[in-house]
């Protein structure tokens, strides 16, 4: 795998992707980076700029920053562009050549799975959705077969709410592309007429490896809760080369495993509206982290923003909702929660939290009002005005 050295910084690098929703950064002590990015076509969804100011995701890694004469054990880090964001990997307690050897072995698995789930660009998904639309039986393989049954699994925990057969909105309002293209919101009847045919993972048929659907509308798109799988598929890896204090970082989402020395890792949570972090709370030997929010993709037609996060019940974007937080262990779930429940908004989160068997979550609705679990409220520490409203619920 060819590997070139990359000419921005982890605020700057522009990037189009279909997965990308990140909200978590580290707080830690503050080095400079090692930096192999790896060369990759974008593939998570960020900001108009990509990873830039306005959709940022600081990953703010704390280094090994110890003489050499310090026989502590050593952070080893590393940031690669890979599945088209900037993945930081944070091995704690290995020596440089596994370490290495790890980086190597995460950063292949990611770039297949980028290869395998674009919603785009020609690949294995692209595939699946082009037999499914002629009413074609599809073949999967073992992996195919684990992440759409997965798909199904959590469309229904969510009430559809989360829902992935609905590709031919998201492509309908632009999302679908490196760069949208400078056009006006789609037409009230091109939304209606996909709405209406309500394309849902439930009217997917999977029997074994077979999959099919009988509704033409059904077009799968993955970037809910596939980036989730990396992120997971990434820490199994780790764990499987004896790898036990890591945190896998794509794009703002993560998962962090183990300790520093017995120390927590400590992050922080970005602010939808202002620069910096608005919360940071500490892990707890495996958890995941993910967040949703309105400043991730979107564009501005008439002084009006449209995100990419679209309400499957209107085939408009999300109303009510700047930001969803999800802590959970595994990160596929913790993905997926943070979509469903963003969509749910501030009336309807915590059922849609309830459903999903979540038990920690923040909402920031778009009036800056923080909505919590009791959970989360005991895991959080906010970084701002006391002032700000905060509503607690059992």
């Amino acid at each position: 795998m060819v590997q070139k050295a990359y000419p921005f910084s982890a605020t700057e690098i522009p990037t189009r992707s279909p997965f990308s929703k990140g909200g978590v950064l580290f707080i830690n002590q503050v080095v400079a980076p090692r930096v192999s990015p790896l060369l990759s076509p974008p593939f998570f969804k960020g900001g108009r700029g990509g990873i830039s100011r306005a959709a940022f995701v600081i990953l703010l890694v704390f280094l090994l920053t110890l003489g050499g004469c310090d026989q502590r054990p050593q952070i080893y880090q590393q940031q690669v562009l890979a599945l088209g964001t900037l993945v930081d990997i944070s091995l704690y307690g290995v020596d440089e050549e596994t370490a290495a050897k790890a980086v190597t072995a995460v950063t292949n698995k990611m770039e297949a799975i980028h290869h395998n789930w674009h919603a785009w660009q020609p690949g294995k998904l692209t595939h699946i959705n082009q037999q499914l639309a002629a009413g074609n039986t599809v073949s999967l393989s073992p992996e195919q077969q684990q992440l759409i049954q997965t798909g199904i699994e959590l469309a229904q925990q969510s009430g559809d709410l989360f829902n992935p057969a609905a590709g031919k909105l998201i492509a309908l309002w632009g999302f679908h592309s490196d760069e949208r293209a400078n056009t006006p919101p789609p037409a009230d009847a091109d939304i209606s007429a996909l709405v209406s045919a309500a394309p849902k993972m439930s009217e997917l048929t999977l029997t074994g490896n077979q999959l099919s659907s009988a509704n033409p509308a059904v077009m799968i798109d993955v970037g809910g809760y596939a980036k989730g799988y990396a992120v997971d598929q990434a820490i199994a890896e780790l764990r499987r080369m004896g790898v036990n204090n890591a945190i896998v970082n794509a794009g703002g989402d993560l998962r962090a495993i183990g300790s520093k020395s017995g120390r927590p890792w400590r992050i922080g949570i970005r602010h939808p509206r202002q620069a910096g972090v608005i919360a940071s709370l500490e892990t707890r030997d495996d958890e995941s982290i993910f967040t949703s929010g309105d400043y991730e993709r979107y564009f501005e037609y008439q002084g009006q923003r449209f995100h990419h996060i679209i309400d499957p019940r209107s085939g408009r974007p999300a109303q009510g909702t700047s930001s969803v937080t999800i802590l959970q262990r595994d990160a596929s779930s913790a993905d997926a929660a943070a979509t469903a429940i963003f969509i749910a908004g501030p009336k309807r989160w915590r059922e849609t939290a309830r459903t999903m068997g979540i038990a920690e979550v923040m909402l920031i609705d778009t009036a800056g009002t923080i909505h919590m679990t009791e959970a989360m409220n005991q895991r959080v520490h906010l970084e701002i005005d006391a002032q700000t409203k905060t509503i607690v619920v059992p």
